[in-house]
């Protein structure tokens, strides 16, 4: 079975990436621009934190780096849970490390993930955490 990622529509969905590397940056806006998610940048640990500190924010799903500036990706993880208990945060980190891939579960993140990161694997982590609770006919198209 092959997935259709051009149809996966996230529209209403708000996306955060922590991610202080432009490359990468500009690579997960360009995979999310076809899905009409809202997407908000941090570049920095203490952004993100200061953001979603904030009670009238929703958000949906965070992408988070390892390595990010001021307050590291595990802290950032660690503070987000005290508010935010159900919200997907998918780690995805050029650091490999089993210590740093067990420090980033016991914060609470979802997924961890080795970049590079192929879209498909991006795409089908979105279906699975935000598309999860939706149960729709609409685009039903029998084989």
């Amino acid at each position: 079975m092959t997935l259709n990622f051009s149809n996966l529509e996230l529209t209403n969905k708000n996306i955060l990436i922590v991610e202080d590397d432009v490359p990468s940056i500009r690579y997960y806006e360009t995979i999310l621009q076809t899905t009409g998610a809202n997407v908000r940048i941090f570049r920095t640990g203490t952004e993100f934190i200061e953001y979603s500190g904030q009670k009238d924010h929703i958000i949906d799903l965070v992408i988070m780096d390892f390595l990010i500036p001021l307050v590291n990706g595990i802290d950032c993880v660690r503070t987000f849970r005290k508010d935010h208990k159900n919200i997907p945060v998918l780690m995805i980190t050029a650091y490999s490390s089993e210590e740093s891939k067990s420090e980033a579960f016991i914060a609470g993140c979802n997924e961890y993930i080795l970049k590079p990161v192929y879209p498909e694997k991006i795409y089908s982590l979105l279906e699975k955490y935000l598309k999860q609770d939706v149960t729709t006919y609409a685009n039903y198209r029998p084989e």
